[in-house]
């Protein structure tokens, strides 16, 4: 089957910084018990203005100016997330019309932090079976509307962000193996739910809605995200027939610093193999990797023929992974 690999990246970061010593003003923590338990500094928040499909857009226009394809040439937009504007439309319907891919199929997928990963599975399918020549896949989460800013335990870990890449058939190297797992019966352990009662049935009954903030198990989630990590390596390089000292550098989720140096020790892998920026933007959900993999390779820690490695643990519970050679 063709070979299909990423032509252009692209992110968009909120400007206004929110750091540990803001937080200190809001609820009972401190910058050193935030840096000590996540590695966290600081992170970015949108503005009152900036919707998902905002942040989306622009990440999006950047891939597309660094790959060089014009939007009408796009025919397939994936996006994941799991804030998005509204229920619908979709947020890559809405950055459809914002770039003028008028030629774009175009859909989001729900995967949380592994949003990224599944969307770039998902495209790479349609590349390679010839239902599409290039695609847009962009991770963007406004997260922070999801967090309850009285409750120290998820306030202090998110922030917001979106990351975009374009796909395209290409001679060799590209994305050599793919891996995606759920955990479905474990995701009471992280989970949004929205408390509503509107049904035109129970007259009796005052229609509310609560607004819905994340909750998570930590420490349960920890063992959870360090195990299917490192599994997921393991899986996909044996998939792409690479072992793991020939992997020059491992992109993972960014969730907690100390969640990246268990999955080191876990694969016996030095940590200076792993690239980390959670200290500037925290856990941006989907858009972390896509982050991460941008900054990775605008700070040259991968360079062209690397063997790279992306992996993402995320509610659901799922998890997934790719090889790419870039």
């Amino acid at each position: 089957m063709a070979q299909v690999g990423i032509l252009g990246l692209g992110i968009y970061l909120p400007s206004k910084k929110f750091t540990n010593f803001d937080l200190e003003k809001m609820v009972d923590t401190s910058d050193e018990w935030i840096r000590s338990r996540t590695g966290i500094v600081e992170r970015r928040i949108a503005a009152p203005h900036e919707k998902t499909s905002d942040l989306a857009y622009k990440a999006a226009a950047e891939a597309l100016k660094k790959a060089k394809i014009p939007p009408e040439k796009i025919d397939l937009i994936i996006v994941g997330t799991v804030s998005p504007d509204s229920n619908f439309p979709s947020v890559a319907c809405k950055v459809q019309k914002a770039i003028g891919a008028k030629n774009a199929t175009a859909f989001d997928v729900s995967a949380a932090c592994s949003g990224y990963l599944y969307a770039l599975i998902t495209a790479k399918q349609y590349i390679q079976t010839g239902l599409s020549r290039y695609a847009l896949v962009i991770a963007a989460d406004r997260f922070t509307s999801l967090i309850d800013w009285k409750d120290r335990d998820t306030c202090v870990l998110f922030g917001d962000g979106a990351g975009a890449c374009v796909l395209g058939k290409v001679k060799s190297g590209g994305i050599l193996a793919d891996f995606l797992q759920a955990f479905g019966d474990q995701g009471d352990l992280m989970q949004v739910i929205a408390e509503e009662g509107r049904s035109p049935f129970n007259p009796g009954k005052t229609s509310y809605t609560k607004l819905p903030f994340v909750r998570m198990q930590g420490q349960e989630l920890f063992k959870v995200a360090v195990n299917s990590m490192a599994d997921a390596v393991e899986k996909v390089l044996k998939k792409a027939k690479i072992k793991k000292e020939d992997v020059d550098c491992i992109v993972p989720h960014q969730a907690n610093d100390r969640i990246i140096t268990a999955i080191a020790k876990k694969l016996n892998i030095p940590k200076d193999k792993i690239f980390v920026n959670i200290d500037k933007y925290g856990n941006m959900s989907a858009a972390s990797i896509a982050v991460a993999l941008y900054e990775a390779v605008k700070f040259k820690k991968i360079k062209k023929g690397d063997k790279v490695v992306l992996v993402a643990f995320g509610a659901g519970l799922v998890s997934a992974a790719n090889v790419i050679k870039w």
